[in-house]
């Protein structure tokens, strides 16, 4: 899948949350057991919005700072980082018009069109109403087998979004939560790079499992890492937050 060179791996932590109107029996069976190991549909469907921080360290770029994430359901999204005293909004979409803050200068301005979709994509694949309503936004969710790891066999689920956007994520056979994120992405140089997103670690928030670790790497090499320190769940963030200020 590309997309922006922002927090696209963040959309891993809620990967329970992708839906599918065309899957497979198998696959579908292999979601709802995702669904359940996260913390089930009763909870999952609770949510209305999700707000959840830490630290990054950006290996590559030479980078270190702090970030917040904001999405509220079905598609508003909102990134902020800190980077090396600078704080900036890296990107967002108010559900209709992506927009970014130049760290430098400090400028408002819409997303190119070409990202556009990206952001909409992005926006829409990490909350849950896609799930709970698939009908709604086209998303189908296919059964691509099993890939040994390190001794290890784990189970492949493919995301497709409505313009042909893809992400193959890899399943733990044994707590059915995401292991790591399979795309294809734009790196700081706007080349494209094929990005691999593995979590470290799990901990519950409010009865749902969510990933607090990710490591990225870019192309077989370490690109980054991202700790996340606290998550808040349905804290009533308001629609206009998202909105070009």
């Amino acid at each position: 899948m590309k997309k922006l060179f922002t927090f696209s791996l963040l959309g891993l932590f809620l990967l329970s949350f992708v839906c599918s109107p065309g899957f497979s029996q198998d696959a579908k069976k292999l979601l709802d057991q995702v669904i359940n190991a996260t913390g089930g549909r009763k909870e999952m469907e609770a949510i209305k919005d999700t707000t959840f921080s830490g630290t990054l360290d950006l290996v590559q770029m030479g980078y270190s700072g702090t970030f917040t994430f904001y999405h509220k359901e079905p598609n508003m999204l909102r990134q902020d980082m800190e980077l090396m005293g600078a704080a900036f909004t890296a990107l967002a979409f108010d559900g209709e018009t992506g927009w970014t803050v130049n760290p430098q200068t400090g400028a408002i301005d819409d997303l190119p069109e070409s990202a556009q979709e990206d952001a909409k994509n992005e926006a829409l694949g990490f909350g849950n109403s896609c799930m709970l309503y698939p009908e709604k936004y086209g998303i189908t969710f296919a059964d691509k087998g099993k890939e040994m790891i390190k001794g290890k066999e784990y189970f492949l689920l493919e995301m497709t979004f409505e313009n042909g956007d893809t992400s193959l994520f890899y399943i733990d056979p044994g707590t059915f939560l995401p292991y790591k994120m399979m795309s294809t992405t734009l790196n700081e140089m706007g080349i494209e790079v094929e990005q691999e997103s593995i979590v470290g670690t799990y901990k519950k928030v409010n009865g749902l499992n969510f990933a607090h670790s990710v490591t990225i790497y870019q192309d077989g090499e370490k690109f980054g890492s991202i700790v996340v320190d606290e998550v808040k769940f349905n804290s009533g963030l308001e629609d206009s937050f998202f909105k070009k200020q």
